[in-house]
C-alpha cells in the first residue's frame, strides 16, 4: 500500500499492520462423511426418511458433508416362505382362527416355491452379494485414507455387512476418526465380536413398540442438549442389548423402567440404555437405538401415518446432530463412564 509523504504517522503504521494480515480467512473445511444403509437382514421402511434427515442436518449444520450415501443393491431376492409360528397350547378360537388362516396363506407361497425359482432366488443372491460387496468396498482403510474421511455413519443397517477389511476398519476409527450409529445398527455384524465392541453393545430383542419417558444420564452432552428430560415418547420400538457393560462407555439417554415386556437383560437390572457415547483408542463411538419409526426421523407435519408429533422429531434431530458433531470433533463433550 503506497501512502503520501504528508501522511501521519500513526496511519502508517496501520497500513503496516494491515500489510502483515493474510489476505483472506477461510472458514474450516466442512467433515467428510459416508453414510451406510445397506442391510442384509430385516430392512426398515424408515431408511429413506433417515438419508433424508441426515441430509438435511448436514446441509443446515454446514459442519459436515456427506461424501456419498452406500445404499442397498437394487437386486431382488426372493425370499422362501416362512410357516406361522406355531400356536399355544391355550391358543383362543380367535388365535386358532389366524392361525387356519395364516397357514393356509403359507402353504400356498410355497406350492409356488419350485426349484426353479428356488434357483433363480440363489442366482439373485449372488448378484446381491457381490454388488453389496462393491458398493461397501468404499469402506477400505485405504479408500478412506485417499477420501479424507472424517466418520462413517450406519444408519439402521442389520445383518452381516460384507465389509472389505473389518479389522482395518476398526483400526481405521481408532486413529481417530468417527463413527455414528442409529436404531439397528446394533443388529449389525453380529458374528464380529470387534465390531460389537467397538460399538459397546449388542440388539438382544425387542417387543412391541410402545411410548417411553426417557431421562438424559449427561444433560450437558451434545447429545442431549436442547432436548428437555424427560423426553417423552409417543411410540418406538425400544431395544434390549447383550454385550453391554456400563463401565465401558457414557450413557446419555436412558429409560428408568423396562421397555415394554419385563424381559431380563444381560447387565441391566435396574437400567435400561437408549444411546451412548465411547472412545475407541483415539477415535469416537456415538450410538443412538431410537430411530426405527418414520415420524421420529422426520418432523414434516404433513407426514402419513404420524403418530410422534413434530416436537419428538425435532428433539431427536437435535439428539443425532449433537452426536455427529461429537464423533466427529466439532464439539466437546465427556466420553467417561459414569460407573466403573
Amino acid at each position: 500500500m503506497k501512502l503520501p509523504v504528508s501522511t501521519p504517522l500513526p496511519l502508517i503504521l496501520f497500513a503496516s499492520c494491515l500489510s502483515l494480515l493474510p489476505e483472506s480467512t477461510h472458514a474450516a473445511e466442512p467433515k467428510r462423511v459416508i453414510v451406510v444403509t445397506v442391510t442384509t437382514g430385516f430392512r426398515h421402511s424408515s431408511i429413506e426418511t433417515a438419508e433424508r434427515t441426515l441430509q438435511k442436518l448436514a446441509n443446515e449444520s454446514k459442519e459436515f458433508q456427506i461424501i456419498e450415501f452406500l445404499r442397498q443393491p437394487t437386486t431382488v431376492v426372493p425370499k422362501k416362505p416362512t410357516p406361522p409360528k406355531p400356536l399355544p397350547a391355550d391358543a383362543n378360537e380367535a388365535a386358532k382362527k389366524r392361525f387356519e388362516t395364516q397357514n393356509a396363506h403359507y402353504q400356498e407361497l410355497l406350492s409356488k416355491w419350485t426349484p426353479e425359482v428356488e434357483a433363480e432366488a440363489k442366482k439373485a443372491q449372488e448378484t446381491f452379494n457381490a454388488d453389496a460387496a462393491k458398493t461397501l468396498s468404499k469402506l477400505a482403510p485405504d479408500n478412506l485414507e485417499k477420501e479424507k474421511i472424517d466418520g462413517v455413519i450406519f444408519a439402521n443397517t442389520t445383518g452381516d455387512l460384507p465389509l472389505p477389511d473389518r479389522d482395518g476398519f476398526i483400526h481405521w476409527i481408532e486413529k481417530g476418526h468417527g463413527f455414528m450409529a442409529m436404531h439397528s445398527s446394533s443388529d449389525t455384524l453380529h458374528g464380529f465380536p470387534g465390531y460389537i465392541s467397538m460399538l459397546g453393545g449388542e440388539f438382544a430383542g425387542h417387543g412391541a413398540q410402545s411410548p417411553m419417558d426417557l431421562v438424559a444420564l449427561d444433560a450437558k452432552h451434545p447429545a442431549a442438549a436442547g432436548v428437555s428430560s424427560p423426553w417423552s415418547i409417543k411410540q418406538e420400538e425400544m431395544y434390549h442389548f447383550k454385550n453391554y457393560d456400563r463401565s465401558r462407555l457414557r450413557d446419555i439417554w436412558s429409560s428408568e423402567k423396562q421397555p415394554m415386556d419385563g424381559r431380563p437383560t444381560q447387565g441391566q437390572a435396574e437400567h435400561f440404555p437408549v444411546s451412548w457415547v465411547r472412545k475407541q483408542a483415539n477415535g469416537k463411538v456415538f450410538y443412538t437405538s431410537l430411530g426405527h419409526r418414520e415420524d421420529i426421523w422426520d418432523d414434516s407435519k404433513d407426514l402419513p401415518n404420524r403418530i410422534n408429533p413434530p416436537e419428538v422429531s425435532q428433539a431427536f434431530q437435535k439428539h443425532i446432530l449433537g452426536g455427529i458433531r461429537w464423533a466427529l470433533g466439532l464439539i466437546e463433550g465427556s466420553a467417561e463412564p459414569q460407573s466403573k
